[in-house]
């Protein structure tokens, strides 16, 4: 069912018998990888160009390698303006071609997203284009709650816990704000990255917000190097609880081949972290060492964030480049 706003649909939240049976609590994966464009971004990029990019612009521009820039490219088609998406020289051939089958003007700079995201801000600036930002920004968080009122619609009680993963931090910001909206403020969050692409981990390790110096993960689309502050704002409030573990690029890589056999869906790496809690015994171990109950308190809901960067190419590569 298409949201009010036309862009984002309503995605289905579906039972996992495979994942139920092996954590012996139920759960639910709600299916953003649905999505027209492919993941969740496409919710609160749609509400934001709404708001910021009318029919009068002289267009938009993203830097992303990936989902952020096929949500924005996906949404200018729909509203007929404009897209120029920027991309760091390490996003794959396929994204590239997926982003100019939406009509949008693709730009390599430099080698990570932060390159790439300077020279959309010049843009803005020289061009006049409306900045669409893959993660930093309050309507980008309005439009990702409405993830969490859909799963109030449709599940039977009150979650165990929430899984998802983490990049720059826009889901989990809007994970939040969807958690407080519907009262469910005590529900855990458990936060998943990959090793070498891991800012947020990082920040709630040192206290502070803090700047990798280089992504070194597979997981692409998680690559930030800096959190934004409001996920590292809402790490620290008491009444939230947040919880941020790793996995390496071996176990997202794993949960991504599992998920394809057991649920016949294919995800990229970064949605393989978040999968990676349940297949690789993450939440098992936050039980066992009591972070989290056991048995959780009620179902767990799993964000299949989605991905554009995935083919049987890609995963064939990723297989060969981890299983060394």
């Amino acid at each position: 069912m298409a949201s009010p706003e036309g862009f984002y649909i309503n995605t289905p939240l579906l039972e996992s018998i495979n994942m139920s049976k092996r954590l012996g609590t139920n759960v639910y994966l709600k299916m953003e990888s649905s999505q027209p464009s492919g993941s969740f971004k496409i919710r609160g990029i749609g509400h934001l160009c709404q708001k910021m990019a009318g029919s009068g612009s002289k267009g938009v521009v993203c830097a992303s390698g990936g989902n952020a820039g096929m949500a924005t490219a996906y949404v200018a088609r729909k509203l007929n303006i404009p897209a120029t998406i920027i991309v760091p020289s390490s996003t794959p051939e396929l994204i590239k071609e997926k982003l100019k089958d939406q009509g949008a003007t693709v730009r390599v700079v430099g080698k990570v997203w932060d390159d790439a995201n300077e020279a959309a801000l010049y843009l803005t600036q020289t061009d006049g284009l409306t900045f669409v930002p893959p993660f930093d920004h309050p309507l980008l968080w309005q439009g990702h709650a409405s993830v969490v009122r859909e799963i109030k619609a449709s599940l039977p009680s009150k979650p165990g816990g929430v899984v998802l993963s983490v990049g720059g931090g826009g889901l989990l910001c809007g994970i939040v704000e969807g958690m407080k909206q519907v009262g469910w403020d005590s529900v855990p969050i458990i936060c998943m990255e990959t090793k070498g692409a891991d800012c947020f981990n990082a920040a709630i390790k040192a206290g502070k917000i803090v700047t990798l110096p280089d992504i070194t993960s597979e997981a692409k689309c998680l690559g930030a190097k800096t959190v934004c502050s409001q996920a590292f704002e809402y790490s620290k409030e008491g009444n939230m609880n947040i919880i941020s573990e790793l996995v390496n690029d071996q176990q997202a890589l794993q949960a991504v081949e599992m998920f394809l056999d057991e649920e016949r869906v294919l995800v990229e790496l970064a949605c393989g972290a978040a999968l990676a809690a349940v297949y690789c015994g993450v939440i098992q171990r936050l039980q066992d060492e009591g972070q989290l109950p056991a048995p959780l308190s009620g179902p767990l809901v799993m964000i299949v964030c989605g991905g554009s960067s995935i083919n049987q190419a890609e995963l064939r590569h990723l297989r060969k480049v981890l299983n060394r």
